[in-house]
């Protein structure tokens, strides 16, 4: 097992305390947005086997059957096919989509075919991979995740009483569920952008003040689009986030975000896992690029409930969070001081990342080196670890563990 070494990525929307509160360092003054661990190329967690700071990546390409395992190699290949992040939201992160694995792949073909470099800023697909992703809340989480019904959007939007927002209402209760939501959606992206900044500005006046008004229906989501619009004045995006549900998590509560299901994450401190990809599609809250026919093509128009998860007991004290996608696989431990140690399943790669208290991990074997058998390392709060297929690992302490790996 190795101790990590993890880049801090400082994103505009980052918050400016939360993650050093959670590594107990000062604040720069600086956003810092999302702690990447793992071994994406654009920013590689690093270890040290003693001889010197090396990044995980490079220590995979090395020996991709030894870190990963046999049968994680055959299913993903011979790279780690999740990346764990602490995502820390000062400020709304934009209104977005993934596509599916096939959308994915033909989308990154099409792209190359046409000659578009991979960092130009109207590029869409910069892998062939698909992007689930999970986020668990550390703290209180304000998020949107999928659209509302039609008629509850049409309440909530229709109370504002804005004149110009009155044929999206009128759409959303006339017709059939996933063509109101497809033609509302398609008439706010195309809108023209003068007349849509001074409808958002109506729109975030009525939805502060009836955020503010005492028994005011949808007042904690008329607040979260108000501040949202106060981050993006003028922006589509604010109406376009007014069909999506919004949700407070509780800490350890977690949402799943399938493809094609749009959301964003407003505020909070959170765990984060997803598949290893980096292709996005916007829909507002945001000065980058949106390709809306691309982005239409994308969405997955269907109404519901965000499906807020809870954990699930397992055995050995291990909490799953269950989702149906094998590229991760995410867990807690809760360490109570005095209790039986836990004994981690092998024959995956897996990181760890202890978010209080102090957890220790010993090694049972067969590790790397017979030398390293029985080796200790104590994870304090923020603090992660690697540790290899193959080594059978050992928990102590007291304090919360997530685990995250993948299913084989």
């Amino acid at each position: 097992m190795n101790r990590l070494t993890n880049t801090i990525r400082p994103y505009a929307w980052g918050s400016t305390t939360a993650i050093p509160e959670l590594l107990g360092t000062p604040p720069t003054g600086e956003p810092q947005a999302e702690m990447w661990m793992g071994a994406h190329p654009g920013a590689p967690s690093r270890i040290d086997r003693g001889q010197g700071p090396v990044a995980l990546d490079t220590v995979i390409d090395a020996d991709p059957a030894a870190e990963l395992g046999e049968a994680a190699v055959k299913r993903f290949g011979p790279r780690l096919p999740f990346l764990f992040k602490v995502l820390a939201a000062g400020a709304p992160l934009s209104v977005q989509v993934h596509p599916d694995l096939a959308q994915a792949a033909s989308g990154y073909a099409d792209e190359e075919a046409r000659g578009i470099p991979l960092d130009a800023p109207n590029r869409n697909y910069k892998d062939a991979n698909h992007k689930p992703e999970m986020i668990v809340a550390l703290s209180p989480f304000d998020g949107l995740c999928g659209f509302r019904h039609p008629a509850e959007a049409a309440d909530l939007i229709d109370a504002l009483g804005v004149p110009a927002l009155t044929p999206y209402v009128d759409i959303l209760r006339a017709q059939p569920e996933d063509q109101a939501l497809r033609e509302v959606l398609s008439a706010v992206l195309g809108a023209e952008p003068d007349a849509m900044a001074e409808t958002v500005r109506a729109a975030t006046e009525a939805a502060t003040r009836l955020a503010q008004t005492p028994g005011s229906a949808h007042a904690a989501a008329y607040a979260a689009y108000a501040k949202a619009a106060h981050s993006f004045p003028g922006d589509r995006g604010v109406i376009a986030a007014m069909l999506l549900n919004y949700v407070r998590l509780q800490p350890g509560e977690a949402l799943y975000l399938g493809a094609g299901i749009p959301h964003a994450y407003l505020d909070g401190l959170g765990v984060e896992i997803m598949a290893n990809s980096d292709n996005v599609l916007r829909c507002g809250l945001t000065p980058k690029h949106i390709d809306v026919p691309e982005l239409m093509r994308i969405v997955r128009f269907e109404a519901g409930d965000p499906g807020v998860l809870r954990p699930e007991a397992g055995p050995d004290g291990e909490e799953l969070y269950p989702a149906p996608i094998d590229e991760f696989r995410l867990s807690r431990y809760l360490l109570a001081p005095g209790a039986d140690p836990r004994t981690l399943p092998a024959g995956t790669p897996q990181i760890l990342l202890c978010t209080s208290g102090q957890v220790r991990l010993r090694t049972l074997g067969p590790a790397r080196t017979p030398a390293a058998d029985g080796a200790e390392l104590t994870l304090a709060q923020g603090e992660s670890a690697y540790i290899p297929a193959g080594e059978h690992t050992e928990l102590t302490g007291q304090g919360t563990l997530f685990r995250a790996t993948v299913t084989v």
